[in-house]
């Protein structure tokens, strides 16, 4: 079992990107750790041999519109449908999408790959007014948060 510090790694940084007004610090780290619980158990689901996506939208208050299935990949990529993710978003009127994908290698760091396909989506979901709150990569026992790395 996962120590709490390791499962709520990069909530922090996810509670200030989801700062809602008139909620106390103890409820923002509450709701980033309910996503982060979430999109852990939304990724890691068997197959756990291909990379998975998962995609959470949210209003401009930060709170949750919908979630979708955004890509399956192999063992070492994973290919984003980028074009429905996004209208998933504008169907939903989503301010904002927090992404997340496994890595079955159990390596949680973003690969060339993960960096590059981020930016492409950061820049079209921008001309959309969508903003991506972040990128997660998740491994068994850990969580990389790109906003936290410096990527986004």
């Amino acid at each position: 079992m996962l120590e709490s510090s390791q499962r709520l790694a990069g909530a922090g940084t996810l509670t200030h990107a989801l700062a809602r007004k008139g909620e106390g610090e103890a409820a923002q780290e509450q709701y980033a750790a309910a996503m982060i619980g979430y999109l852990r158990r939304s990724v890691l689901a068997p197959p756990l041999t291909r990379e998975r996506g998962h995609a959470i939208f949210v209003d401009r208050a930060c709170v949750w519109l919908g979630d979708a299935a955004c890509g399956m990949g192999s063992a070492d990529q994973l290919q984003l449908r980028m074009r429905l993710l996004l209208g998933e978003a504008l169907r939903l009127d989503a301010a904002g999408i927090i992404l997340a994908h496994s890595h079955p290698s159990g390596i949680c760091r973003p690969s060339h790959g993960d960096i590059t396909a981020t930016h492409q989506l950061v820049v079209v979901a921008q001309a959309l007014d969508i903003t991506l709150v972040d990128h997660l990569i998740f491994t068994s026992d850990a969580v990389y948060s790109m906003r936290a790395g410096g990527l986004l």
